[in-house]
């Protein structure tokens, strides 16, 4: 009797583990599952800028900067150490203090800045909390890990230091980094994307300030509250968007990303509408133009000159979803443009967007 009773008690005592062990996992993978699931964060009119500040722009050259950049509220003086060359996009200043061909649009800015607060907080108020390998994964460093798709949470600061990191998913996957405190990248450090991930569909909130080492490698969109410094050599394919302070560069290569993150029987869907800064810019003769459709609609792509005249239709008609790039040659058919300052406006649906290039002779 009493081998039977002990040998029942240790047949209960294994299953009540075993099922206490299945329920254990299947509560990790929930949790990992609900993390997993994520959205882009919509980041407004933010999303035209390749770097955003509120103090101070500050370059020591040569920089490559590919993408729109904005300083609000603060003097457009306040954006100093950039050659005529050094920016393909359009610089855009609350006055007129700005640096040369620079665009004075306090109300655009101020909504840009207004977009970034709500992006901000949309990031740091994703849940569900994260939990397991979610929550402070590497301690606070991620250097040498491997990162799925998710919502992540540091409590204090996070850092990418002795190794690099590789985010691995799809085109459609979306990895947003909750960071309390600072954020700091090693020098030489890689962020690596593998499996298709796009640096377009990586956010890291950062509750104080952003550094990049020296010669790092960087993907995806920086939120800070504060600052965002780059040391020297340091690239980013991605965007600096820094609410109060500053964004520091030094030699550095940013490249605003693409914006694509639908993807249907192999082709790449752009996720919004969008008009992308010409390349080259300044140019002579010729330029390209390219925009992103992010459904069938019709399109108008016109050209004017400072008094608001066209000079050009460059695209009239319906045209798919989709990623297009329209050649402009300034001597095409009858036009034989002088140097100066153009606008060029792309109408797409309800969605207007204007940018300014240059000609030169």
């Amino acid at each position: 009797m009493n081998t039977y009773t002990k040998h029942t008690t240790n047949i209960l005592t294994r299953l009540t583990r075993f099922f206490g062990a299945i329920l254990s996992v299947a509560l990790i993978m929930s949790a990992t599952v609900m993390s997993q699931t994520q959205t882009a964060v919509n980041l407004g009119s933010t999303a035209n800028y390749v770097i955003l500040a509120g103090s101070l722009v500050s370059n020591i050259p040569l920089s490559a900067i590919t993408g729109d950049i904005g300083l609000s509220p603060a003097a457009g003086s306040n954006i100093t150490g950039f050659g005529l060359t050094e920016v393909t996009g359009t610089i855009y200043t609350v006055d007129v203090s700005g640096p040369a061909g620079s665009t004075m649009a306090p109300t655009l800015l101020t909504a840009a800045k207004g977009d970034l607060t709500i992006a901000y907080n949309d990031a740091a108020g994703r849940t569900p909390v994260p939990t397991g390998n979610f929550l402070n994964p590497g301690s606070g460093n991620i250097g040498g890990l491997t990162l799925v798709p998710g919502l992540y949470k540091f409590t204090s600061s996070a850092s990418i230091t002795g190794s690099d990191v590789t985010l691995t998913g799809s085109a459609t996957d979306v990895w947003i980094f909750q960071i309390a405190a600072d954020l700091n990248v090693g020098n030489g450090i890689k962020v690596i994307l593998a499996g298709g991930a796009k640096a377009a569909n990586i956010f890291w909130q950062v509750g104080t300030s952003a550094t990049l080492g020296t010669t790092s490698v960087f993907k995806g969109t920086i939120m800070a509250d504060q600052s965002i410094s780059l040391n020297t050599g340091a690239a980013v394919e991605g965007r600096l968007l820094a609410s109060i302070a500053a964004v520091t560069l030094a030699s550095n290569a940013v490249t605003r990303p693409a914006t694509a993150t639908a993807v249907a029987n192999g082709v790449v869907t752009p996720q919004q509408f969008e008009l992308f800064q010409n390349y080259p810019n300044p140019f002579n003769p010729s330029t390209k133009i390219q925009y992103n459709l992010e459904k069938a609609v019709q399109v108008s792509l016109k050209v004017y000159n400072l008094l608001g005249d066209e000079v050009a239709t460059l695209v009239k008609g319906p045209q798919e979803a989709g990623s297009y790039t329209v050649p402009f040659n300034s001597n095409m058919g009858t036009l034989n443009l002088s140097s100066g300052v153009y606008f060029y406006r792309l109408e797409a649906g309800s969605f207007l967007s204007t940018k300014k290039f240059t000609l030169i002779k």
